[in-house]
């Protein structure tokens, strides 16, 4: 069958009337035009596509297939086996010998042959001796660190991509093997969505689930499709073969259900010759039943076919059952039918004959011109890639290192707290001013100072400490000159998220600003300050809050390029705001920022 379709398709200047031209298109016949129909998917479909893969002709598959059968995902699988269990000296085994790794018959013996320990062991060992094993002792230590860091997509995307898999699997398997590899990948994406991500689950998923992979027939374009004639049902081609004709259904049910409209009794019967007419009569109607839908189905592969139909076969037996599809249509067509052979022996080696039968309709309607697209064959296809497409993509650059100037890494300066001397509570006294600071101005004024009471009373302070707090807070919002701070627009604890470029290369800067007011002539940058004492100039300013009020003052500077960015630290001690000139920060500012996106 394959060679014929070989002939036709790859056939020179074929002319019409020949079989190798399809009259109803005006054209030599294409991969595309031909359908081949079986009863099952057999032993028998899986040399079919094989051959016709030798010979050059485009084929799209069979219409179905159990995802954990397919030898592609049986490698991939085999090897995340491996990552989780490195002791499996089989499985191991299996992968080495498989096209991930690609080692021969001779390297996998000297490796396992008289070793010692387990093959990984082995390999290991192995590999600091011959340089041959260096790559595959390099893969496996490689994929083992990712297997439990990684979800299992990212797991098996990076090894089939940037870790050459997928084109060393296509180089072994063929390119049918990147259907199952490219569903193989959409089901650890489902896994992920629907379960906690990890490998060993996703194994155990996968195998428990027999995923099936179903093909749409209709969307083959120029490759010829192999498929039930179940799966068929809606589908026509100008070509249709039937090579599944000689086998009748079997049924080997010994246990026998005789139902009526009550209930269901289960009848056995080890032979026939001991069987009791009711379940004997039962068995009849089953197989009745049985022998109707095969002649239903051969009714329907025989509409398929819309120029030329072609029914042939393969014996299992001596004696051909006369019930078959082959025998009836040989009865039904014996006036109409026209007898064809296929005989092989003069030009394969150990080839094959045997007659088929070949049904067409005279061509009466004009032919639907198309045009002649060149179908070289497979082994000569030439692929033009660009020079990146076969490159590995460059590794991800580093994230910037992050800063962040509300948290400066640098000891800040030390503090005279009126909390005590303990440690623990060194900073409480700030973080409670900043909150009333933050909090306190969208409070009447009438009402604040009962606000920031019972805010203090839910920390458990003493009350002489709750009452300086509230005085100290309190000093800074009733003071005239600090009032546009907290005037309605200004912004409290405002996020600023940039990037700036540093000594050592882009920095991330994510900090926030205690008060952040936007004029349409300038932005003011306010950041609070609880030193007690408080500095008396600039010169006693720590650095770190210098460096801090820079690197916003240089984010703040991409988001507002048309107006100045002014920064000042309000010390809460006495209250008192200190402007720092830019030329301060000027000492403290990162080298460059990015341009703006």
């Amino acid at each position: 069958l394959a060679e014929t379709i070989r002939d036709w398709v790859h056939a020179e200047a074929p002319r019409p009337g020949e079989e190798a031209w399809l009259d109803s298109r005006d054209r030599q016949v294409r991969p595309g035009d031909i359908l081949v129909l079986v009863r099952r998917r057999n032993a028998f479909v899986e040399e079919l596509i094989r051959a016709l893969k030798q010979r050059g002709v485009p084929v799209a598959g069979i219409d179905r297939m159990k995802l954990t059968e397919q030898l592609a995902v049986m490698d991939l699988v085999a090897l995340a086996r491996v990552c989780l269990l490195p002791e499996d000296d089989l499985t191991l085994a299996c992968v080495l010998k498989g096209p991930l790794v690609g080692l021969n018959e001779d390297q996998l013996f000297a490796v396992a042959w008289q070793r010692k320990g387990s093959l990984r062991r082995a390999l290991e060992e192995k590999a600091q001796e011959d340089p041959a094993f260096t790559a595959a002792n390099e893969l496996l230590k490689l994929q083992r660190s990712r297997a439990d860091l990684v979800p299992p997509y990212e797991f098996f995307a990076e090894l089939l991509g940037a870790g050459g898999g997928r084109t060393r699997l296509l180089e072994r398997l063929g390119p049918d093997a990147a259907d199952p590899i490219e569903e193989f990948l959409g089901l650890a994406l489902a896994y992920e969505s629907e379960h906690t991500p990890s490998l060993e689950g996703f194994l155990h998923w996968l195998e428990r689930g027999d995923q099936e992979i179903k093909r749409d027939a209709e969307v083959a374009g120029t490759s010829l499709r192999v498929m039930t004639v179940h799966g068929a049902k809606g589908l026509q081609a100008p070509i249709v073969f039937l090579p599944d004709s000689m086998q009748t259904p079997q049924r080997n049910d010994r246990v026998v259900w005789l139902e009526d409209e009550i209930s269901a009794l289960p009848a056995w019967a080890p032979r026939r010759t001991v069987e009791d007419p009711v379940t004997a009569a039962a068995r009849n109607a089953l197989d009745a039943t049985a022998r109707e839908e095969y002649r239903r189905l051969l009714y329907v592969a025989l509409t398929r076919a819309e120029d030329r139909l072609y029914v042939c076969g393969y014996e299992t037996r001596t004696r051909t059952p006369e019930d078959c599809w082959y025998k009836l249509c040989e009865k039904a067509w014996c006036s109409i039918a026209e007898p064809i052979d296929f005989d092989f022996r003069q030009r394969t080696a150990g080839g094959w004959a045997g007659p088929g039968l070949r049904f067409a309709s005279e061509q009466s309607a004009a032919p639907r011109r198309e045009p002649l697209p060149s179908l070289p064959l497979l082994s000569t296809v030439e692929q033009h890639l660009p020079e990146w497409a076969e490159r590995p993509p460059l590794p991800e650059p580093s994230p910037p290192r992050p800063l962040a100037p509300s948290r400066p890494s640098a000891e800040e300066p030390a503090l005279r707290s009126p909390l005590g001397q303990d440690r623990g509570r060194r900073f409480q006294r700030g973080r409670l001013i900043h909150r009333l600071l933050q909090s306190l101005p969208e409070v009447p004024f009438e009402r604040r100072l009962d606000a920031a009471k019972r805010y203090l009373a839910a920390q458990n302070l003493p009350e002489s400490d709750a009452e300086a707090l509230t005085a100290e807070v309190l000093s800074v919002l009733d003071h005239p000159d600090y009032a546009p701070l907290f005037a309605e627009g200004s912004l409290a604890e405002a996020p600023v998220v940039g990037l700036i470029e540093g000594s050592d290369g882009p920095e991330a800067v994510s900090g926030q600003v205690d008060r952040l007011c936007i004029h349409p002539d300038k932005v003011l940058v306010v950041d609070f300050k609880t030193n007690r004492p408080a500095p008396e100039n600039l010169a006693q300013v720590a650095p770190i809050y210098l460096r801090q009020m820079a690197l916003y003052r240089a984010v703040l500077a991409r988001l507002y390029p048309d107006r100045p960015i002014e920064t000042a630290l309000l010390w809460t001690d006495e209250p008192r705001l200190m402007p720092l000139p830019e030329a301060s920060l000027a000492l403290h500012a990162p080298l460059t920022t990015p341009p703006s996106s």
